[in-house]
């Protein structure tokens, strides 16, 4: 039985090591399936190079950097689930705004202070990239340490039980060889037996005590009760005021209600790991944010507060509608693909994110984030009613060495559901430019000039 305990304690212990959460040492990599040799995925395939030779030829540039010591990183996203601490469920690379999180407003961001050269304060940010090449050997010590520290416990345990049954039998030897002769023993009786009238007597007071103690007891015990259930009473009728209240109250307080939500799990240990998202971060390279024509003959200035999503981070769920092929690699840009690409020595894996570009003239937001703003068609042209903006191209490029791209051991993080799926990359922008840089950003892409800023 010992053993059996033993094996089913050890056994527990390496379950709650290896599928431990946040913070401890797990194992979830990527599916093989997601990894795809560049070269196998078809040239010419990239829409967006073929946008660019159509319409207006200018460009305009923001340095904002990389975020290359991830100062500013966070699991929210003010755009798609405002007010919710730790909403996104996994980790966001930030540049530009250096305020931005679940409760960024317009005004908040305005008030913000950037890491923008021009002074754009404009927010931007993508989901972190992980290498996790290191989760399963580090699963297997922790495990075995668990295993060695258990059975040292136990060996303890009944070291010590043995110990004390040797000492409790020496006492109870001990005890039965005192007492000497016959008379020896008949005088001790005999003072037994009176210290026994002695103990009877004593025990009958206090019995009477203890009764009349009882009685005293169960007089204030009914008291007692009875003013409970009145306290019962008068807060069962308080707490039907205070529903009626709430009830009246629920309408002013549906938009605080994000606040007011229980906290998700969030940014743990020294990796800054969120929920099913671990590994050891790699920043980008280089984020180049660049503002193109998108194939319009010439574009207007997007209204200050637009709030922009690229791609789909829920896409298992929601459909593959809105995810985008995201992933090449250098010197491969006229192909993207829906997967991780492994590239060949001397290329390196590259993300490229362009934002729809066509406004609805109206509104800076929308109730799915989308109807606001869509793609331009295949010519460049919106539909009826919209109006070309300047189309956002984000890319990020990553020095991912050779041996994980090859093992399948690099992943973006993402909600649990997605399982790393690279179809869900997503980005998001909100615009906090000043009327001046974006009049800047206008007349450069519509004079056809290469502009940096």
């Amino acid at each position: 039985m010992g053993a059996i305990g033993l094996a089913i304690a050890v056994g527990a212990l390496a379950v709650a090591v290896t599928a431990g959460r946040t913070g401890e040492a797990s194992a979830d990599p990527a599916d093989p399936s997601f990894f795809i040799d560049i070269n196998k995925v078809p040239a010419g395939n990239n829409v967006n190079a073929a946008l660019k030779k159509k319409g207006a030829q200018g460009s305009f540039t923001v340095n904002c950097g990389t975020n290359a010591d991830g100062a500013h990183q966070n699991p929210d996203n003010f755009i798609a689930q405002p007010g919710i601490k730790n909403g996104a469920q996994h980790l966001h690379d930030y540049v530009g705004n250096l305020t931005t999180n679940a409760d960024s407003s317009l005004k908040s961001l305005l008030a913000g202070g950037t890491t923008c050269k021009n002074g754009d304060k404009s927010a931007y940010f993508w989901p972190v990239i992980r290498i996790d090449r290191g989760d399963k050997e580090a699963a297997q010590q922790k495990n075995q340490k668990a295993q060695q520290q258990q059975k040292g416990k136990t060996g303890d345990v009944q070291q010590d039980k043995s110990a004390q049954d040797a000492k409790d039998a020496q006492d109870q030897r001990n005890s039965q060889g005192q007492g000497g002769g016959r008379s020896g023993k008949s005088a001790q009786q005999q003072g037994d037996q009176n210290q026994n009238q002695d103990g009877q007597q004593q025990r009958r007071q206090r019995n009477q005590d203890q009764n009349n103690q009882q009685q005293g007891q169960n007089q204030q015990q009914d008291q007692n009760q009875q003013q409970d259930q009145n306290n019962q009473q008068d807060k069962q009728n308080q707490n039907k005021n205070d529903q009626n209240n709430q009830n009246q109250n629920n309408a002013n307080q549906n938009q605080n209600q994000g606040q007011q939500q229980e906290e998700l799990g969030g940014i743990q240990g020294a990796n800054k790991e969120v929920g099913d998202n671990d590994g050891t971060i790699i920043e980008p390279e280089s984020a180049t944010l660049k503002f193109i024509g998108g194939g319009a003959q010439d574009v207007v200035a997007m209204p200050l507060g637009l709030k922009i999503l690229y791609g789909d981070a829920k896409q298992s769920t929601n459909g593959p509608k809105n995810a985008r092929p995201s992933w090449t690699c250098t010197g491969f840009e006229d192909r993207l693909t829906d997967l991780y690409p492994i590239c060949p020595a001397g290329s390196k894996v590259e993300r490229i994110h362009n934002f729809p570009n066509c406004w609805d003239g109206k509104n800076t937001d929308s109730k799915d984030h989308r109807s606001h703003i869509v793609f331009a068609n295949q010519q460049g042209k919106c539909p009826q009613g919209f109006k070309n903006v300047p189309q956002l191209q984000v890319t990020l490029v990553y020095d991912v060495p050779q041996d994980v791209q090859q093992n399948g051991e690099y992943k973006v993080d993402a909600f649990a559901q997605e399982k790393h799926n690279p179809r869900s990359d997503h980005d998001d922008f909100a615009n906090v430019m000043s009327k001046q840089i974006m009049g800047r950003l206008v007349n450069c892409i519509n004079s056809g000039k290469a502009c940096a800023e």
